[in-house]
């Protein structure tokens, strides 16, 4: 047998084993001819492009670069309820007609885009924001399921999501006691997303392949043509598929799904559904944000009943009690949720919620744990807390929540005004991160942002972990955040509700933290986006004398914030809202580039902002900018805005 019988014969193998789960020879048969591969090429100095040599991984890298898909990759927009995929079936057939539709797993991993050209495996890619991922071919070489030759010559790139099986899950955390991974949605991404493939090969990953990115000549009409042509080439693809003409088929096939879905060996998180006929989804086209001819149907978040054991009640910077419930440890949605917030003590009242009682918990949009209310009666009521957990002092009840008004000597308070102050978005003092604050507070008294400036490197090498380099660092940090501008020092002073585009709104409108201080509700109320909460708030704030003699101590160390300079670009004059995902930019880089080029950006519609940039799954802020007529772009027309400028 030559090396190139070899290699097919074993990927062949490899392909029962892996992809059909129906293996022909026992593993000591495979191993055996794979050590004789390994023995012939090391001898001849020849290791064939598809040979299964490639997935042991190779060496790790330094970094990871840059890929642009051949065409890009769009997300899909999703329903929630058979009556809201009713409503979009209905939608599709009435601009088509009686046409067929696709329904397949929508699996919960990692999206990967594979490559191949001349037949071969050329490189893959993570999703990214659609146009631009990253590089991560020699991670997915490593992926049994990822065929490294394919029967077809032309350059194509195909589309796959990468899982972790809950059994190779439980598998590797058996062998790794003390590198547990916490659910398979981490192990996946862990593995694609990191430096060294050999990490990514010891994780035993699949990739479930589902659909057609840019392909050269290639002639596959509809999505069920895709499936089998997927199959033909040795790709593992969705366990459920099913092709359906009316919503009753389609709705059975969810339901059946629904019902399997505790018993698969992987995560799903919804079933997508596409109209099968490609050129008939050519017809529909796309949005900005997503096909027309596809969707996802989501399925409600799972939820289990836990024991509620206690609560522990958190206290932040503005002295507000965040009651947060401690679980019975309990497996959801591949994760171990041990915690959940309960919001306040309305909320526990209002669900009935008692200690060493069972609750309902699911993961909200399966990420976020949330306790939905009691599923048993009984258990220790749950006491609303009549002084701080912290410094013992009485709370302060306002509406539904409860405050600790010792803001001058409560630790938790002091420490995240701090932390808040010495943020990117604030002050931005490199090198003081949170428990190197709570260093400077139990150990060198630090009560207060000022206190900060009086900060001596002597002071900091007393501190455990402290070197002469880093000492210095940080000295030099705190004085350079002495220039900071007025709409960063209005966000580093921590007014409730006041986020950095409310705190440069404020800085525009008033021009010095002096007019600010004296603003009233009514002139607050005028600034979009400022409701009554809000303004009460910041009104408040400069009306508390803690607060006053804080931003006096500012102003005595040498601190004048001024308001930014106003650039002139393509935007002046504009205030722009952005709205929806964005797939090259993050929403702070495209903020960057609008105030650069002299616009303002603003968090809400209303009938003064000049413009909205949407991007994928915008929602409400959209609807209203189309009902006020305001002009409303896509990301592409303001990339091309930036390059005309």
């Amino acid at each position: 047998m030559d090396m190139q019988q070899m290699v097919q014969q074993l990927n062949k193998w490899a392909y029962e084993y892996y992809v059909l789960d129906n293996p022909s020879v026992a593993d000591t048969v495979y191993d055996a001819l794979y050590d004789q591969l390994v023995l012939l090429e090391k001898q001849t100095g020849i290791v064939l492009p598809d040979s299964p040599t490639h997935r042991v991984g190779g060496e790790t890298l330094k970094e990871f670069s840059q890929h642009k898909h051949l065409k890009r990759l769009y997300s899909l927009d999703k329903v929630q309820s058979f009556g809201e995929l009713s409503q979009w079936m209905e939608k599709v057939q009435k601009q088509l007609g009686n046409v067929q539709f696709s329904l397949e797993l929508k699996y919960d991993g990692l999206t990967i885009n594979v490559t191949y050209d001349q037949g071969k495996f050329v490189g893959a890619a993570t999703r990214g924001k659609g146009i631009v991922g990253e590089d991560v071919t020699e991670q997915v070489k490593t992926i049994k399921t990822v065929p490294l030759s394919i029967p077809y010559t032309g350059l194509c790139e195909i589309q796959g999501e990468g899982i972790m099986k809950l059994s190779n899950l439980e598998k590797y955390n058996k062998k790794h006691p003390n590198d547990q991974l916490k659910n398979a949605r981490n192990g996946v991404a862990g593995a694609i997303r990191n430096l060294n493939p050999k990490v990514t090969a010891e994780r035993n990953l699949d990739v479930v392949f589902y659909s057609l990115g840019y392909s050269e000549g290639m002639q596959i009409g509809s999505q069920s043509q895709l499936v089998d042509f997927l199959k033909s080439c040795q790709m593992l693809t969705s366990n459920e598929f099913a092709v359906v003409e009316t919503f009753e088929q389609a709705k059975a096939q969810i339901e059946k799904i629904g019902q399997m879905r505790p018993h698969f060996d992987f995560l799903i998180d919804g079933v997508v559904v596409k109209v099968n006929d490609f050129e008939l989804r050519e017809q529909l086209g796309y949005t900005d944000k997503f096909p027309k001819w596809a969707v996802a149907f989501k399925f409600d978040a799972e939820q289990v009943a836990t024991t509620l054991l206690d609560v522990d009640w958190q206290v932040g910077r503005t002295g507000k009690l965040t009651p947060v419930g401690l679980l019975e440890p309990v497996e959801l949605c591949g994760a171990t949720i041990g915690r959940a917030t309960l919001n306040n003590f309305g909320d526990i009242t209002r669900k009935n919620l008692h200690k060493n009682a069972l609750v309902f918990v699911r993961r909200s949009n399966d990420v976020i744990p949330e306790v939905l209310g009691s599923a048993e009666q009984g258990g220790v009521a749950i006491e609303k807390p009549t002084h701080c957990p912290a410094c013992g002092s009485q709370l302060q009840e306002v509406g539904a929540h409860l405050f600790c008004t010792n803001a001058e000597n409560c630790r938790p308070q002091i420490v995240a005004r701090i932390s808040h102050y010495c943020s990117k978005n604030a002050c931005d003092i490199d090198g003081l991160s949170d428990k190197t604050v709570e260093q400077l507070v139990d150990c060198l008294g630090i009560s207060s942002v000022a206190d900060l400036y009086t900060l001596t490197t002597e002071q900091l090498l007393t501190l455990e972990g402290f070197k002469q380099r880093k000492a210095n660092n940080i000295v030099s940090a705190i004085d350079k955040s002495k220039s900071v501008n007025l709409e960063r020092f209005i966000f580093a002073l921590g007014l409730d509700n006041v986020g950095s585009v409310t705190a440069k709104d404020l800085a525009t409108k008033y021009g010095s933290v002096e007019a600010l201080s004296q603003a009233s509700k009514e002139s607050l109320l005028e600034i979009d986006g400022i409701g009554e909460i809000v303004a009460e708030g910041i009104v408040q704030y400069f009306q508390e004398q803690q607060n006053v003699e804080i931003v006096q101590k500012l102003q005595n160390i040498g601190i004048d914030p001024q308001l930014s300079e106003t650039k002139v670009g393509v935007f002046t004059g504009k205030k722009i809202v952005l709205t929806g995902s964005l797939q090259n930019y993050t929403r702070s880089q495209a903020t960057k580039l609008i105030e650069e080029n002299g616009g303002e950006v603003s968090s809400s519609v209303s009938k003064s902002v000049n413009l909205v940039i949407a991007g994928a799954e915008a929602g409400s802020k959209l609807a209203k900018a189309h009902a006020l007529g305001i002009d409303v772009i896509t990301e592409e027309q303001f990339q091309q805005m930036l390059e005309q400028n």
